[in-house]
């Protein structure tokens, strides 16, 4: 099996501010999905160019080095990495109309709601092919 290829349940959370980024990934650790973190685009993109694909990207928009828009723009402009289906998960204006904008799969208004974030991973993540 190809360690790059998607099992089903791995998550990677792009999202600058520690706390929050081990909040969410205790959170889905705890119902079974396998997740990676990275604290700005640029390392989200290091990791999916070398690492395992994940089945879903949580975004966060507004990070140092590289902000989720960039990271959005060049991870949609690359064949390998563009259909990983992306949620952006932000506290900045009207979220919605930004994960419109980027051609998100989907958004998280923060403080991310527990109940609304698993709903959503399972809706994206574990869909019938």
């Amino acid at each position: 099996m190809d360690p790059r290829q998607p099992s089903g349940k791995h998550v990677l959370i792009v999202e600058d501010e520690d706390t929050t980024r081990d909040m969410l990934a205790m959170l889905l650790q705890a119902e079974g999905y396998s997740v990676a973190g990275a604290g700005n685009g640029e390392e989200a993109l290091a990791y999916l160019r070398n690492r395992r694909v994940p089945n879903l990207i949580l975004l966060d928009l507004m990070m140092p080095i590289m902000d989720g828009w960039k990271f959005r723009r060049i991870q949609r402009k690359d064949p390998l990495l563009a259909e990983i289906p992306v949620v952006v998960v932000s506290a900045a204006g009207d979220v919605g109309q930004t994960a419109v904008a980027l051609s998100a799969a989907g958004f998280l208004d923060k403080p991310v709601e527990p109940t609304h974030l698993l709903a959503t991973i399972r809706r994206l993540c574990e869909a019938p092919a």
